[in-house]
């Protein structure tokens, strides 16, 4: 009789379900992803995001700038590096512009909207003055400040809208009015629209169209009724159509989506046409820096409108996409920036300021790539024009400072300190507080930053 050696009848063990083993890669790609879900959900995701997404695409329009607008430059008898150093001048002080605007509170940041709405409608009122005013391609929207250096007044526009339609729409859902469709329209629509109409009045489309974008976006994060919003959409769409019909100019562009020859009929659409060919030809990574052919005379503004044609023929596929990656990444970071707050006036103008960005870049990518029409914008801190460059990062350094803000963020950005503790007024170093380090330690871990 067989059993055990002690005699107890042996032990029987139901067999259990086979476990596939496991490959040291999946578990490697399973880490990998965890800690990128825990990375991407880190309190200061979103302060890197638009802090490093900002830095990159500035940088890399700059080395754009100088390559695309060299042969221009030269054609004008003037030095290749010329545009660049007016571009460069621009970045360092919208440097300085999106380091204060970083650093100033919220309370500033309201006080501020009245006195920039004020002085952009008055420098908008100061283009239509003969004598003042300047007309460059057709379009009467610049003033000239001496010499070689001029003043766009709509593109502060964007950034005086944002301020003020932010700080407008806070105060009244403060003081629950936003419940009644009169509060919700008045002023904000009507003041909109007066700086519509002075954009107008120079023949700017484009600039309205961001305009527009900002004015829907700031009533759809107010929370508009449906009826409303198609409404104040329906007006605008048809006011969009008569000054549209009413120019041949703008109905040409229109004709050049999708063209593939350089006359498509009665429209020239030789712009978008070389546009298309200069993405064309990149390939996958591009002719190399500074090796364009379009740029040599064939394709027209390839330095300001048209910027990302050249990116795409020097720097092929991979820098075009790389470009959109940091524009998506930073339409994440100011969407995530909008939804995580409890402040009615940082959710306003970080969904402004994201959506200005977000709607001008699709606006000018989409022109390039023959999907749009030809709106004449600049793509957003990438494009060559100091006029667009300093509105652009001051709002950036909106989005730093509401990135700022967060209580996660700041308990996050309170850990790193430096090191040593601050000196004393007699100049020795204090005693380092570890029970409140350790405090402070575990508040920022229970957060998910490490």
């Amino acid at each position: 009789m067989s059993g055990s050696r002690t005699g107890r009848p042996p032990v029987r063990r139901t067999a259990g379900r086979p476990t596939a083993p496991r490959g040291p890669r999946e578990n490697s790609v399973r880490r990998l992803y965890t800690r990128a879900c825990k990375a991407w959900d880190r309190p200061l995701t979103a302060y890197y995001l638009i802090l490093g997404g900002s830095l990159l695409i500035t940088v890399l329009g700059l080395v754009m700038v100088y390559s695309a607008s060299q042969i221009t430059a030269l054609q004008l008898a003037l030095p290749g590096s010329y545009f660049f150093r007016k571009q460069f001048l621009a970045a360092v002080i919208g440097g300085g512009l999106m380091f204060a605007a970083s650093r100033m509170p919220v309370k500033l940041h309201r006080a501020l909207a009245y006195p920039i709405l004020a002085g952009a409608v008055f420098l908008m009122v100061l283009v239509q003055v003969p004598g003042i005013g300047l007309a460059v391609n057709g379009n009467q929207n610049w003033i000239s400040l001496g010499g070689s250096f001029q003043i766009q007044p709509s593109e502060f526009g964007k950034l005086a809208l944002v301020l003020w339609g932010a700080d407008l729409i806070a105060r009244k859902q403060e003081r629950k009015l936003l419940a009644q469709w009169k509060h919700m329209l008045v002023p904000l629509v009507p003041v909109a629209f007066l700086l519509l109409g002075l954009i107008m009045l120079g023949g700017d489309m484009g600039t309205a169209i961001i305009l527009t974008a900002i004015l829907f976006g700031l009533l759809w994060l107010a929370g508009a009724p449906t009826r409303l919003f198609v409404g104040v959409l329906s007006v605008a769409s048809a006011i969009g159509v008569i000054l549209i019909r009413t120019s041949p100019n703008r109905m040409a562009r229109l004709a050049c989506i999708g063209a593939t020859e350089p006359r498509s009929g009665a429209a020239d659409c030789w712009q978008a046409v070389h546009g298309i060919y200069a993405l064309a030809s990149g390939g996958l990574f591009g002719s190399g820096l500074g090796a364009s052919v379009e740029k040599w005379g064939q394709l027209p503004e390839a330095h300001t409108d048209f910027i990302f044609a050249v990116t795409g023929e020097e720097l092929g596929l991979a820098g075009t996409l790389s470009v959109l990656a940091l524009f998506a990444a930073l339409g994440y970071a100011g969407i995530r920036v909008a939804g995580r707050t409890e402040d009615p006036f940082v959710r306003y103008a970080a969904g402004g300021v994201t959506t200005w960005i977000t709607a001008q870049a699709v606006i000018n990518i989409g022109a390039v790539l023959g999907l749009l029409p030809i709106a004449g914008v600049p793509l957003p801190l990438f494009s060559y024009g100091g006029s667009a460059l300093l509105p652009t990062m001051f709002a950036i350094g909106l989005l730093i400072a509401f990135a700022r803000d967060e209580p996660a963020a700041r308990a996050a950005l309170a850990m790193r300190q430096p090191r040593f503790g601050r000196k004393r007024a007699g100049g020795t170093p204090g005693p380092r507080r570890w029970n409140t380090m350790r405090r402070r330690a575990s508040m920022a871990r229970s957060s998910g930053e490490r």
